[in-house]
């Protein structure tokens, strides 16, 4: 899962931030001191979860959330325990974490906001069981995709484009959902934004994969364990 943190406490994003690098499944992908700057990141990337700060001066957290668009998981993080029944109005809200915050109860938290992704009643695609296919869900219409034609997969916004070799689907859900779907051996995540089909890949220079056209960047944390999977002589 990526993440963000949004705490104008200086002290509180580094203590978060420590926390989720603690977290093999879990990558920090931007901190932010005020709701504004986070707003214009979501506007560009896609997040699984965000840490968000209750208090923070000229716009809350909870004015934050009203204006979310967003279908990232919220864990909110506060000293004030009052805060705690205003979040039940919020379905996003995974989790509720009081400052300061216990290294136990954040794992717990993580644990539950796993558990909604990977079994959320609203995701979109599906995976047979012992088979290399999926489907998609286009406008009502489940659509059958065998995931050796699938070359990447490209995160944009809410929405993720399945790129097969002479078209591409638009569907509503995250990375982390289709990647729990798609058989580990042929495809891997090699940026926060792209899972490719190891198959397809036609040249790798430096930090980035040609696949058809496409030129994909490799996450420099991802670079090493790609090369493993790669039958490299």
């Amino acid at each position: 899962m990526n993440c963000i943190v949004v705490d104008d406490e200086s002290v509180s994003r580094e203590i978060l931030t420590f926390l989720c690098n603690q977290e093999p499944n879990l990558e920090v992908v931007g901190a932010f001191n005020n709701a504004m700057d986070a707003f214009i990141f979501l506007n560009k990337e896609q997040v699984d979860l965000i840490f968000l700060d209750v208090h923070m001066p000229g716009f809350s957290g909870f004015d934050f959330l009203q204006t979310l668009k967003s279908s990232s998981q919220i864990i909110l993080t506060t000293s004030d325990k009052e805060s705690a029944l205003k979040a039940f109005d919020y379905e996003n809200i995974a989790a509720f974490l009081i400052k300061p915050i216990d290294p136990d109860r954040f794992k717990k938290a993580i644990l539950k906001v796993e558990k909604i992704l990977s079994i959320s009643p609203s995701e979109t695609i599906t995976n047979s069981k012992g088979t290399s296919q999926f489907y998609i869900n286009i406008d009502k219409r489940l659509i059958k995709l065998n995931s050796k034609d699938v070359n990447m997969i490209e995160a944009k916004g809410d929405y993720v484009l399945i790129h097969l070799e002479d078209k591409e689907y638009r569907v509503h859900t995250t990375l982390s959902k289709i990647k729990a779907k798609l058989p580990t051996e042929f495809f891997f995540q090699v940026h926060r934004s792209y899972i490719i089909n190891l198959s397809k890949i036609i040249d790798i220079q430096d930090n980035t994969i040609l696949i058809q056209k496409f030129v994909i960047p490799i996450s420099r944390s991802r670079r090493s364990e790609l090369m493993n999977k790669l039958n490299l002589i």
